[in-house]
């Protein structure tokens, strides 16, 4: 299993408040993230690359919002990698083109939970990154014993 040794130790979505200006929402995001590195304490920062978008405005502020985490990951020290979203859906699901329903299932099944307790499809989103870094990362150690 994809999963096999990985153990779910946190899960959350951040959410700036809405009526707040894009600065203090961006300031928000973090501070936020500054204090899940603080407690957590990563060796590595896996994100999903920035993508096309049909809707220009979010796509932007999905961008904003993946630089901020970049910048907070660089201030620690951290290594980031991205991953394409169709490589992750490909890593969990079999599949490049699978549905956040079908992830959210997968990424469940490989953490050995039987859900994320009302956790938007966001959190499973950010679990799949973060199996599919464990896969990659595997995958490139395996390599490099050869």
């Amino acid at each position: 299993m994809m999963g096999d040794g990985a153990r779910l130790l946190h899960a959350g979505t951040l959410s700036p408040p809405r009526r707040e200006t894009l600065p203090l929402r961006l300031s928000f995001l973090y501070d936020e993230l500054a204090g899940v590195i603080e407690t957590w304490m990563p060796v590595e920062v896996a994100i999903e690359q920035p993508f096309v978008a049909r809707n220009v405005k979010s796509a932007f502020a999905v961008g904003q919002a993946q630089g901020v985490a970049m910048a907070v990951a660089g201030k620690a020290g951290l290594e980031i990698f991205g991953y394409e979203p169709r490589k992750i859906k490909q890593s969990i699901t079999g599949h490049g083109g699978s549905t956040k329903h079908q992830v959210q299932l997968m990424v469940c099944a490989s953490l050995g939970i039987d859900g994320l307790d009302n956790q938007t499809t966001d959190a499973s989103d950010a679990l799949a990154v973060a199996l599919c870094h464990l896969s990659a990362r595997r995958v490139s150690r395996l390599v490099m014993m050869e």
